[in-house]
């Protein structure tokens, strides 16, 4: 049973979809999380400002996923072209 170079690619394949994913979410997890905690200080401090806040919040949350959903495709590109 010896091991060819298409079972080594298709395992690098596999190897770096999970790295591409695992760490690909990283990134916007924190983001989004310390986006979210400064808004909800932001309208404790200031509550008038509460949709301007939250629309100015979900604006940066949805350009920090973007990263994320990069990373998706690379893994899903890894996974089902390589």
């Amino acid at each position: 049973m010896a091991i060819e170079g298409a079972e080594i690619v298709k395992a690098a394949a596999f190897i770096g979809a999970g790295l591409s994913m695992g760490l690909g979410a990283i990134g916007p997890g924190v983001g989004e999380g310390m986006v979210a905690a400064k808004a909800c200080e932001a309208i404790g401090r200031n509550p008038k400002e509460a949709g301007l806040l939250t629309r100015t919040m979900l604006v940066g949350q949805a350009v920090s996923e973007s990263t994320g959903i990069y990373s998706l495709v690379v893994a899903l590109l890894l996974l089902f072209v390589v």
